[in-house]
């Protein structure tokens, strides 16, 4: 924590008197870390969820034709996991105190 010193001329005796006032800045470096841990788990989480839609096989559209890899565990499960955490982790960045 930093702190400022300010001085003011103080009404008794003519001297100066030093106060010390704390930085109201709310965020710290943790704040900023857990925020950065947390905006990376929202972007790994959204990159494991792209892929071909479902009518996509082999890079290509087609419409009688139907690509399974949409139910797959990486796209319903880990990824939106990923991005869940990443949400949590980032509440917690922002409510921590320093």
């Amino acid at each position: 924590m930093s702190k400022k010193t300010n001085k003011f001329a103080a009404s008794e005796f003519g001297k100066e008197t030093e106060v010390q006032q704390e930085n109201t800045f709310y965020f710290g470096q943790q704040n900023f870390k857990w925020m950065l841990i947390g905006l990376a788990f929202i972007v790994v989480g959204f990159l494991l969820m792209m892929g071909p839609d479902a009518n996509t096989v082999d890079g290509k559209f087609d419409p009688n034709s139907w690509n399974d890899g949409i139910f797959s565990i990486r796209r319903i499960r880990i990824a939106p996991l990923f991005v869940v955490i990443g949400f949590v982790i980032e509440v917690y960045a922002i409510l921590k105190r320093k």
